[in-house]
């Protein structure tokens, strides 16, 4: 008897994004098979790592975090060069966090400087996301899209409430769209559909599918990646053919486990090791479900997680 290999050889292909521009570009997508089984078609971008920069000197956060980012924290064009050429980011994700009106409440105008800022000190493409308040993030994204139109941006993220001024800016001006859905399917196809019907092509479009860190719903969010990433491939459903973004590290350390000091939870262990591997296990995890863009924190973080990501690439 002749044994055959269970090749699957998918009829559907995941859609190639490119962001930046010139010898900053970096393509996103473009799997023709589930993640990492070369042996059924080829992945021919890896999972990309965007290291967090935010706009301004986030509070609330571990001491164990802040210590490993040191003094750039308060600096956001400083923080974005340290994660590029001391930690190897592939990318920047740029988190306008003060344009918040119930906090800082900057304006569009402050927003779009500080991201030209930080397009001109690093020579890797951003991704852009607002405070979350729909209103003003259309607001702010519309500045930064125009502010910035010299380099492809993803910007977002784009739901339900505001994704017709985000999409008109990204058309306007060259941009790639996150479209943002809670961890539902067809939620996500939805809103991609009413974004492409807008006329933005397909291949400049990144779903968010929101994502819980380990313990706090990863399982969930697994499940629906792997639905989303099924249906592009075996189904060919060209609504779900985009390639997925998580923005997994501030999810990974908003949980309890990574956040409680050795003191308030003393049989826990190191806080530092505690917290870096609560983000490592969420980002490999997402890195196995289909995730083309991994947003992560911890420098060590970042690290393992390359190195996990090179092994399997090795395979």
């Amino acid at each position: 008897m002749t044994y055959t290999d269970p090749i699957e050889n998918p009829a559907g292909a995941i859609q190639t994004v490119m962001l930046g521009t010139g010898y900053s570009s970096l393509a996103i997508g473009g799997a023709k098979a589930l993640p990492f089984h070369f042996f059924d078609g080829v992945m021919p971008n890896p999972p990309r790592i965007a290291m967090e920069v935010y706009d301004a000197e986030p509070s609330g956060w571990p001491a164990s975090l802040t210590e490993a980012i040191g003094d750039v924290i308060s600096d956001p064009v400083a923080w974005a060069k340290a994660c590029v050429e001391q930690w190897g980011a592939d990318m920047v994700c740029v988190q306008l966090a003060s344009t918040d009106p119930n906090g800082a409440n900057r304006t569009p105008e402050e927003a779009a400087q500080t991201v030209k800022e930080i397009a001109s000190a690093v020579n890797v493409p951003l991704v852009v996301y607002g405070c979350g308040n729909a209103e003003k993030d259309a607001e702010v994204l519309k500045k930064v899209a125009e502010v910035v139109s010299d380099t492809v941006l993803a910007i977002g993220s784009a739901s339900d409430e505001n994704y017709k001024p985000i999409t008109a800016a990204a058309l306007g001006y060259g941009h790639v769209v996150v479209a943002e859905t809670p961890i539902d399917v067809n939620m996500a196809k939805q809103l991609n559909i009413l974004i492409t019907q807008m006329g933005l092509p397909s291949n400049r479009v990144l779903i968010d599918p929101s994502v819980g860190a380990v313990g706090y719903g990863v399982e969930y969010a697994f499940t629906v990646m792997q639905r989303l990433r099924l249906a592009a491939l075996n189904q060919n459903d060209a609504m779900t053919q985009m390639p997925m973004i998580c923005n997994l590290g501030r999810e990974a350390w908003r949980s309890k486990e990574a956040r409680a000091t050795a003191e308030e939870e003393p049989i826990w262990g190191d806080a530092e090791k505690r917290g870096v591997l609560w983000e490592t296990s969420t980002a490999i995890t997402f890195a196995l479900s289909g995730a083309d863009v991994l947003v992560m924190r911890h420098p060590k973080a970042v690290a393992t997680v390359r190195t996990a990501i090179n092994g399997m690439l090795d395979q």
